[in-house]
C-alpha cells in the first residue's frame, strides 16, 4: 500500500493571508455609485472619442497590408471596433438619457514608419484598451457587464491577431 502525499493548495502555509494585500484589479473608484458611474462615463467618452483616430489608423494599415489575408484580418478587427463604438454609444445613452457629447480627437493621427510599426502600435493599443475596459467592467451596472465582457474578449482576440500578423510579416 503506497501512501499518497497530502496535497496543500498553493499558499496554504501557516501565516499566509491572501486577503491581507490590496487587490490591484479592484475598481479604481471608491464607491460603486456616483464616483464609479462618473468613471465609467468618462472612460466610455474617451473610447468613443478615439473613433476617428482609429478609422484613419485602420485605413492606413489596410492601404499598406502586404496580402489579402492581412487585409481580411484587419478589416474584421476594424468592423469589431465599429461595433464596440456603437455599443458604447448605446450604453452611454441608456446610462445618461443623453447622446454622448462630441469630443475632440485625443491625438492627431501620425502615420507609422512602416506596416510592422503600425501592427506593433495596434497591438499595444488593443492591450491598453483591454485595461480601460476592465475598469469599466468593474464599475458598470451589472446588466451591462456581458456586453463589456464581449468587448474585452474581442480586444484580446485582436491582440492575438496583431501578434500573429507581426510574427508572420517580421
Amino acid at each position: 500500500m503506497s501512501m499518497n502525499p497530502v496535497w496543500y493548495p498553493p499558499f496554504a502555509y501557516v501565516g499566509y493571508d491572501p486577503y491581507a494585500y490590496p487587490n490591484p484589479y479592484l475598481p479604481v473608484a471608491e464607491t460603486q455609485d456616483e464616483e464609479g458611474m462618473q468613471l465609467v462615463l468618462r472612460l466610455i467618452q474617451e473610447s468613443i472619442a478615439d473613433e476617428r483616430h482609429d478609422e484613419l489608423f485602420y485605413d492606413y494599415l489596410l492601404s499598406v497590408a502586404p496580402s489579402d489575408q492581412d487585409k481580411q484580418v484587419i478589416t474584421s478587427i476594424r468592423d469589431d471596433e465599429r461595433k464596440h463604438n456603437r455599443w458604447f454609444r448605446q450604453i452611454y445613452t441608456e446610462l445618461t438619457g443623453q447622446r454622448p457629447p462630441e469630443m475632440p480627437e485625443r491625438e492627431a493621427f501620425q502615420q507609422p514608419q512602416s506596416y510592422l510599426d503600425g501592427i506593433e502600435k495596434a497591438l499595444m493599443g488593443e492591450l491598453k484598451a483591454f485595461e480601460k475596459y476592465r475598469i469599466i467592467y468593474l464599475n458598470i451596472p451589472e446588466q451591462y457587464r456581458d456586453t463589456i465582457f464581449v468587448i474585452m474578449t474581442d480586444e484580446m482576440k485582436h491582440a492575438s491577431y496583431y501578434n500573429w500578423l507581426y510574427a508572420k510579416n517580421k
